[in-house]
């Protein structure tokens, strides 16, 4: 049996072995951190709610650091409790989104109120325990789109800096 059989055996044992209470509990602390973090506080007169996260991310310089070890709570339980790497690598996209966009003055500030990390992450983390294999699959789905989308990304700015060397050393001739 190969190490990453024995992985996920011991993970999917573990995942099945507690009982529905204690799944339970578990999905239960960490909506809550995550409601905390993202809805906890109403906006009067508008019908949307903000949470600790993106106020704390109005903090220049260090807020989003702050916001993104805050959530990084979630993240740590989900490797507690032997969640896949793929399904860690997706929380842990949805943080790196939170904080580099928020790190944007103003507009990524304004993005930040929105993205609600830590809902999408106890949401991913609440489907692996309910059924670890669907939330499984649908993590490697988006791991190998992830690392698509990277290559893609390398070979366009490759092709970009090709291109603009190319034009100024025609330039000069």
């Amino acid at each position: 049996m190969s190490r990453k059989t024995k992985t996920s055996s011991k993970t999917n044992a573990y995942i099945n072995s507690m009982n529905i209470i204690d799944k339970q509990r578990v999905k239960k602390r960490l909506d809550r951190l995550a409601w905390y973090l993202d809805n906890s506080i109403p906006l009067p007169g508008l019908n949307f709610r903000v949470g600790i996260d993106p106020l704390v991310g109005l903090i220049p310089g260090i807020g989003d650091t702050i916001g993104a070890i805050m959530s990084s709570y979630i993240l740590s339980e989900a490797a507690r409790l032997g969640a896949p790497k793929t399904i860690l690598l997706k929380m842990a996209f949805n943080i790196a989104v939170d904080a580099l966009a928020g790190a944007v003055p103003i507009l990524g500030d304004l993005f930040d109120f929105g993205w609600k990390a830590n809902q999408r992450n106890a949401k991913i983390l609440g489907g692996y325990l309910d059924d670890p294999r669907e939330t499984v699959a649908s993590s490697r789905l988006f791991a190998w789109v992830l690392i698509g989308s990277l290559i893609g990304l390398f070979i366009l700015v490759g092709l970009i800096g090709y291109l603009l060397v190319y034009a100024l050393w025609n330039s000069r001739q």
